[in-house]
């Protein structure tokens, strides 16, 4: 089983209109509410593959419950728990002809009580499962919360996936994750350094790998991407020709896509063809990527 863990969900609330005017009324013109968080973009991308997914982490209210439905519509399995406290939060994001303006909300709060209930989840985990850690943590958990997982877990054999920024990211290397997706801006954030050529991000995956991280798959939007393997290997990928329409959860899919190559084949370079035909696949559209549009783009990526 692929588990996912999204530890401070929302429902994004997107609008679409010709141009935002503040301090007076505006009408929409498209709207959408979809459930988000990195790791559910993940879980529905591996469901629409094929994968056997359970999506992970923490709901409330009405709110929640509606992440919930919209997850069941995609097939996938849940077992997230349900705060006792508090609504999972709204995002608007308003995107006008001229500009997008998005207002995130914080979300409720974890006891202790709740995240001991999370832990047991996880211990239940076996070298049979992989789990994907993904997006940011809210404010009211542990800011080292990843550390606190990959140590608990970090003798069972368990694959760990982990697509985060900076010190969330750079914390985790010494327990060695399975697979770690920087794209090259957060990789410059990281070195606080510019990294403007293939070389330049290969050294830093490199750098990375001795730290700990053994596969490092690096995303360059439509620069595709390049895959750096444990044993150095490098593989790479140019992105498929399309229109980019939404970015939000691309690099989501890219994870997605990738475990679903992997799992399906063991093969690295196939799993970089899985991983871009997703990303691009999502960014070429307004929903997350199908199996159909995946399977069409991976016809192009290898020819």
């Amino acid at each position: 089983m692929i588990y996912t863990i999204t530890f401070n969900p929302a429902l994004d609330y997107i609008v679409r209109l010709d141009h935002l005017k503040t301090g007076t009324i505006n009408r929409t013109e498209q709207e959408y509410i979809l459930g988000g968080g990195k790791g559910i973009n993940v879980s529905i991308v591996l469901k629409n593959l094929g994968m056997d997914t359970t999506a992970l982490g923490f709901i409330a209210g009405f709110t929640g419950q509606e992440i919930v439905r919209q997850l069941n519509s995609f097939g996938v399995r849940e077992n997230f728990i349900r705060l006792r406290e508090g609504l999972t939060r709204i995002n608007v994001k308003v995107k006008a002809s001229d500009e997008e303006t998005e207002i995130n909300g914080r979300g409720p709060v974890v006891s202790d009580f709740e995240l001991q209930e999370l832990y047991t989840q996880l211990d239940s985990l076996t070298a049979d499962d992989t789990l994907i850690l993904a997006g940011s943590i809210p404010s009211s958990l542990p800011s080292n919360m990843y550390e606190i997982i990959m140590e608990r877990l970090a003798n069972k054999g368990i694959r760990i996936v982990v697509d985060a920024t900076k010190d969330l990211l750079t914390r985790v290397l010494p327990y060695k994750p399975f697979l770690i997706k920087p794209n090259n801006h957060e990789l410059s954030e990281i070195f606080g350094t510019s990294l403007n050529t293939t070389e330049d991000l290969i050294n830093a995956a490199h750098t990375l790998q001795s730290r700990g991280a053994q596969h490092v798959l690096i995303s360059m939007a439509g620069d595709g991407a390049i895959l750096v393997a444990a044993n150095g290997t490098v593989y790479t990928s140019p992105a498929p020709s399309g229109t980019l329409i939404n970015s939000v959860g691309a690099g989501d899919s890219m994870v997605a896509g990738f475990m679903t190559g992997y799992t399906k084949t063991g093969d690295l370079q196939e799993s970089l063809y899985w991983g871009i035909a997703a990303g691009s696949a999502s960014a070429y559209s307004e929903n997350l990527a199908t199996l159909p549009e995946v399977e069409k783009l991976l016809k192009g990526i290898k020819g």
